[in-house]
């Protein structure tokens, strides 16, 4: 069963609460999402890093539920 991007947002905003966030559905199938996240936590990180974190605020959802997510990060 796939993860709703609601679910995706709410798992990142908990992690990230200052963060402005983006979840698009790429195939309109509810498998495959882009997440745009800017936050103040990304300062001082390079973009491994960044995504690295935001694979930890997914608490090992991601390559299981959720199938495919592009991860576009920023310093807000």
């Amino acid at each position: 069963m796939a993860m709703q991007a609601s679910e995706i947002e709410s798992m990142i905003k908990d992690a990230f609460p200052d963060a402005d966030i983006e979840i698009i559905d790429l195939a309109g199938d509810g498998d495959h999402y882009k997440a745009i996240i800017a936050s103040s936590a990304f300062a001082g990180k390079n973009r491994v890093a960044q995504h690295q974190m935001v694979y930890a605020a997914l608490k090992g959802n991601m390559g299981g539920v959720l199938h495919a997510l592009a991860l576009e990060t920023k310093v807000k």
